[in-house]
């Protein structure tokens, strides 16, 4: 599908881009059913009503916090590693661009002053959230 990119380590998604450019009429889920966090994109028209709602509790185990960041603004370089650190490629966002972080690692560079707006699974656990490591040495 034209400005969605799935960025993949074999048949697992790592990542999923949403290009500022995407257009689509009614609704398109962009994650597997199986994700812990979902994506999807909405165009509807003038008068479309969403009707009212709450969202029943429902126990939910999430074993992986997924990230979802909307680039507002800027431009970045997004390098993405499987599981076990090995690089696997670079993308570079911008602004408007959105991208759903599933698996494996990532790191950014920030080509220009860059606003991101980050949306993940909480509470934050601080340390215990995240092994960071040295992209340039080879894993073991």
């Amino acid at each position: 599908m034209e400005y969605i990119d799935y960025v993949r380590n074999g048949d697992i998604i790592i990542a999923i881009i949403i290009r500022s450019e995407f257009f689509q009429q009614g609704i398109h889920f962009f994650t597997p059913h199986e994700f812990s966090q979902q994506l999807a994109y909405m165009n509807r028209d003038k008068g479309y009503v969403i009707p009212p709602h709450v969202h029943n509790p429902v126990h939910r185990d999430v074993f992986m916090t997924l990230e979802a960041l909307y680039i507002k603004s800027g431009t970045t370089k997004v390098d993405f590693y499987t599981p076990e650190k090995a690089f696997l490629e670079s993308r570079v966002l911008v602004g408007g661009d959105f991208i759903l972080l599933a698996s494996g690692g990532h790191g950014f560079t920030m080509i220009e002053p860059t606003e991101i707006i980050e949306i993940k699974q909480g509470p934050y656990a601080g340390d215990q959230d995240k092994t960071r490591f040295d992209p340039h040495v080879k894993p073991e």
